[in-house]
């Protein structure tokens, strides 16, 4: 399977990272904003094709996919512009930073059948598969989740220190993981509110905010977001349960006593980027939806729509 790879940043590394790992696939093409760069991490990585056009990338021979690790505002027109080649198409979150937009690439998706799949990491850590596994038994019910999301950007860096060309944004990005997370493990959310902290004078976006969602389950979600955390970087999850509690770092899951478990049996990798391309993968080579689709997903889209709704009418 051939596979383009567009962003050639700090995620778009830990995608190639991870398909190196994945038998029969080949990236053949890597796109990137400047192309000095971009032929840096090409080498790197051996992709034979650098460029700084999509278009050039999608018609490169026998390409079957592309991989979109691009800035927030460039997913759905790219997402698009994918499927109108005849490519499947995976796309980093968040889909969109508009209901709108996630609402038109689903469109597109259905329109041509391909598989499009969002990058909704949360699905595939090995942690919280691991809970999902224990609600799908029925050996736990969950009763709340708490999750604190938490960085220090008070400067426009990604995540290698370097200038960003793009401003991040905690409700359709940061928030979009643990919304979709919570729908995923405890069932469709019924009522959702939020506040946010002050804007940021020169970046234009709340650096602080706080989520509170209820499923029709009954359990609840608690959401604390940050830019302006100095200490500890990342989300944290902490699940509640009926027959336990467990802590979430991403790929790593210990018990509400800091007891590890041991999740090597979850999943044939411990990377959940990498467990995210095998679905995405396989899903092309089997001829089915993947887990993480942009149907699967649209929900959660539809949920930060009505909380920036929220917000927007108490500035």
């Amino acid at each position: 399977m051939k596979i383009a790879l567009a962003g050639a940043g700090a995620f778009g590394e830990k995608h190639l990272d991870g398909l190196k790992n994945i038998d029969g696939v080949e990236v053949v093409s890597l796109v990137g904003r400047r192309i000095e760069p971009t032929r840096a991490v090409a080498d790197k990585y051996g992709i034979g094709h650098a460029t700084t056009d999509l278009a050039e990338a999608l018609e490169q021979p026998g390409l079957d996919a592309v991989i979109l690790c691009t800035p927030t505002q460039m997913h759905a027109a790219q997402a698009i512009q994918c499927m109108d080649a005849g490519k499947h198409v995976q796309v980093e979150i968040p889909l969109a930073d508009s209901l709108a937009d996630a609402e038109a690439v689903l469109a597109k998706q259905q329109e041509t059948g391909l598989v499009a799949m969002v990058g909704h990491t949360r699905r595939f850590n090995p942690s919280h598969q691991f809970v999902h596994d224990k609600i799908v038994r029925g050996e736990l019910n969950l009763q709340q989740m708490d999750v604190q999301t938490y960085f220090f950007r008070r400067q426009n860096m990604n995540a290698k220190g370097e200038p960003r060309s793009w401003t991040d944004h905690l409700l359709w990005h940061h928030a979009a993981h643990t919304v979709d997370l919570f729908a995923y493990q405890a069932g469709p959310i019924v009522q959702a509110n939020a506040i946010e902290g002050p804007h940021h004078p020169e970046l234009g976006i709340a650096m602080d905010m706080s989520i509170q969602l209820k499923a029709q389950s009954g359990a609840i979600c608690t959401l604390s977001l940050s830019f302006n955390n100095d200490g500890p970087l990342g989300t944290f999850f902490r699940y509640i349960g009926d027959t336990g509690t467990y802590i979430a770092r991403y790929d790593d899951l210990v018990t509400g006593k800091e007891a590890p478990i041991d999740l090597s049996g979850v999943a044939v990798s411990s990377n959940g980027i990498e467990l995210q391309d095998c679905e995405f993968i396989a899903a092309i080579r089997e001829g089915r939806e993947p887990n993480s689709s942009v149907a699967q997903v649209l929900p959660c889209y539809r949920v930060l729509d009505a909380l920036e709704k929220q917000l927007e009418a108490t500035r």
